[in-house]
């Protein structure tokens, strides 16, 4: 019988897991911050007033079945002089939809008939959300891209009003064998989708097991010098009474001249995993890949890990 489970995240992270997820036996729902305000998001948002949808195209193009073509079709972004500059054709569709629709949950699924779907795309809310940020000097910042841009280290996330959230996420929610929150920007893109209340009940009522990607590398300005138990005590603190169960972490060799160019360049670096400090189940295996030479999670072997923790 196929798992259920729940995806949480957005952005990057969450597509390439995604990727991994659909090759195997599991009823995937992939549940979306859309908080996001930059690039052509951004701008569609602050001309429709509408929720971000460019994390929910690279979503819904993670889960197709379609051909390459219809990826790249959905994937490309305009350059010229007009007002077409940086925006995708599928951020467009999607506004599109929400039009058409009346919200972009039921666009969504519209779309996802074409796109031939491994699973459900599930937008958090339908709302225009604000997400907001205090950093430990007490300032206040209002809008994701500010939040990720702004100097200095974060001290919490929150939005700006309560959403509410969708309701099928819920009822997924109460009915997964597993959430699994991505690896990702942590507090812009995970925690997001763990600020609305009714989220954090549905997770404390269900008896899924909790278990986090662990990123492979920090991220300026929001995870310097965090080891892994740093990002679970992170999560933790904002769940609610049921709390992470399971880690995954990379226990791969990485050359040293190739990390010696993300500490120079990208100002990252390879998160420690700190077994000692970490009090959950840490599954800890080789699962890097080199792609362009970029690094990035191996997304066949972390599925392939996923459905061992979950047959055990």
């Amino acid at each position: 019988m196929n798992k259920n489970i729940v995806v949480l995240g957005g952005g990057t992270g969450q597509s390439v897991l995604l990727k991994g997820l659909k090759l195997f036996p599991f009823n995937i729902s992939a549940v979306v911050s859309v908080a996001d305000d930059g690039r052509s998001t951004g701008k569609l948002r602050q001309e429709f007033n509408i929720p971000a949808v460019g994390d929910v195209r690279r979503v819904l193009i993670a889960l197709s079945e379609t051909e390459d073509i219809v990826e790249k079709l959905v994937n490309y972004r305009f350059h010229t002089t007009s007002d077409l500059d940086g925006h995708t054709v599928g951020n467009i569709l999607l506004t599109a939809l929400i039009d058409i629709c009346g919200d972009l949950s039921t666009g969504v699924k519209q779309v996802s008939k074409t796109l031939k779907l491994k699973g459900n795309v599930l937008p958090l809310t339908d709302e225009c959300v604000t997400l907001m940020g205090e950093m430990e000097d007490g300032r206040i910042i209002e809008g994701e891209h500010n939040i990720t841009e702004t100097p200095g280290k974060i001290k919490r996330v929150f939005y700006k009003d309560e959403p509410t959230a969708n309701r099928e996420v819920i009822n997924d929610i109460l009915n997964s064998d597993a959430i699994i929150l991505s690896m990702g920007s942590i507090y812009t893109s995970v925690i997001p989708n763990l600020l609305c209340k009714e989220v954090i009940d549905a997770i404390d009522k269900s008896n899924a097991k909790i278990i986090y990607v662990c990123n492979l590398f920090t991220q300026p300005g929001e995870t310097d010098d965090f080891k892994v138990s740093d990002h679970i005590k992170l999560i933790d603190s904002y769940l609610g009474k049921k709390k992470l169960d399971v880690v995954i972490t990379n226990s791969e060799k990485v050359d040293k001249k190739l990390l010696k160019r993300y500490e120079t360049t990208e100002q990252k670096s390879l998160v420690v995993v700190d077994d000692k400090n970490i009090k959950i189940e840490n599954v800890s295996k080789p699962l890097v890949t080199l792609d362009d030479n970029t690094l990035k999670h191996d997304n066949i072997k972390l599925a392939l890990e996923i459905m061992n923790i979950l047959a055990k």
